[in-house]
């Protein structure tokens, strides 16, 4: 049985919401809000980017989203801005 391209999708927006469960409360409560209420309505470039971001290490994410330091990857950059505005808008 073959997955139809709504339940491919519906596929792949789950593994994301999973991936973006990182197990440290500060990730989580900007990961999942986002991927819940703004990933579908990003461009296929960001949304690429937004995976790009859930496979760099936690610590890292987090000294990024804590404003420590910045990511050196424009893209990576780009995506905690993204999410970070979300949160923190000007």
């Amino acid at each position: 049985m073959s997955e139809t391209p709504a339940s491919s999708a519906k596929t792949e927006y789950n593994r994301l919401w999973w991936h973006s469960r990182r197990g440290m409360l500060e990730l989580d409560n900007l990961l999942i809000p986002f991927v819940e209420q703004a990933y579908r309505d990003l461009g296929a470039d960001d949304q690429a980017r937004y995976k790009k971001l859930l496979s760099c290490e936690d610590n890292d994410m987090f000294e990024w989203f804590m404003q420590r330091s910045r990511p050196q990857d424009p893209d990576l950059q780009r995506m905690v801005d993204l999410i970070l505005n979300r949160v923190q808008p000007d």
